[in-house]
This record gives structure tokens, C-alpha cells and sequence, in this order.
């Protein structure tokens, strides 16, 4: 069985404690994090298109002038990323396989399922309510989207029964 998790920041707790508590001990686990291209390349681009116009002629550059910061933010983001991915494999404490992407989040975590037997992510939304906005935008993409079965965890206890939306009125 082919199950991969995906771990982002807040959720990967209980999407670890899912994989152990519903996955057979043999699973082939793949533990995925994505992260956006969007925040380094908008860092690239505001300095190639802003910041980055040089200096005044006859100035000496600041310490740290002609610096892209969005390659700082591109080391910062891959470092995070690989301890949140040792931090998801220490809690698994099973073999698994750490994969990262970069780019659309929604569209890499689909194109990463592809052939897998199970997708296990968790709500990343309004958590206070049961219903459809408990998932965010990228998590009801993948849901939507995704070519397995998925498994769909709540991130802490699920809200009670009575913060269920009403029905829409013309079916009341």
C-alpha cells in the first residue's frame, strides 16, 4: 500500500498519528511537504524589480547591498522544510520516504498522489465549525482533485454537531 501524508505546519501532528493509527506497519509512507514558489519569487521580483536598480554613482553599497533576499528565503523555506519532514518521520517512527516540492501547493500534492492508494491530509480551515469551510483553498483543491482515496483528519477534536450549518432555506 502506497500511502503519502502531507505534512504542513499546524496539521502534521494528527496526519502522523492518522498514518500510524490507519496505514498497515508495512505501508510504503511518503511524507510530503510543498512549498510555495509564490513568497521567494516575490522576493526576487521586488529586488530585480525595485530594490535591485543598483546604487547611486558615486556611493559605496550598504553591507549586504546587491543581496537577493528571495534566495534567502529560498534556503530559509528548504530548511524548515527538512526539519518539519525529520520532525514527521521521528513522530511515524516507521520507514518512510521524505519528499519535497516546490511550487503551487494544491497542484504538487495532486501530481505527487498520482499512483498512490491513499492521500491522508487534515483541515486547514475554519477548525471552530463542522462543514465545508473547515477546509482552506488548497486542501478542497486536493480534495477535489485527487486521482486515490482520501483520508481527511481533524487536526484537534472536531467541533460538536450543533456548529453544523443550517440547510439552505429553500429546503427547509
Amino acid at each position: 500500500m502506497a500511502v503519502v501524508v502531507w505534512i504542513v505546519e499546524g496539521t502534521w501532528r494528527a496526519c502522523v498519528d492518522a498514518a500510524r493509527a490507519h496505514t498497515p506497519a508495512d505501508a510504503d509512507v511518503v511524507l510530503l511537504h510543498v512549498t510555495p514558489a509564490d513568497v521567494p519569487g516575490a522576493a526576487h521580483g521586488a529586488f530585480a524589480g525595485l530594490l535591485g536598480r543598483g546604487h547611486p554613482a558615486g556611493h559605496r553599497p550598504a553591507e549586504g547591498w546587491g543581496r537577493d533576499p528571495g534566495t534567502r528565503l529560498e534556503h530559509l523555506a528548504a530548511t524548515s522544510a527538512r526539519q518539519l519532514l525529520q520532525d514527521a518521520a521521528d513522530r511515524l517512527d516507521r520507514p518512510c520516504t521524505r519528499t519535497e516540492r516546490t511550487g503551487r501547493i494544491e497542484r504538487e500534492v495532486v501530481a505527487a498522489v498520482e499512483g498512490s492508494d491513499l492521500l491522508i491530509l487534515a483541515r486547514d480551515g475554519d477548525r471552530t465549525h463542522l462543514g465545508p469551510h473547515s477546509l482552506g483553498p488548497a486542501a478542497r483543491f486536493v480534495v477535489d482533485h485527487a486521482p486515490c482515496p482520501v483520508l481527511l483528519v481533524w487536526p484537534e477534536p472536531p467541533p460538536g454537531l450543533p456548529t453544523m450549518p443550517p440547510p439552505p432555506p429553500h429546503l427547509l
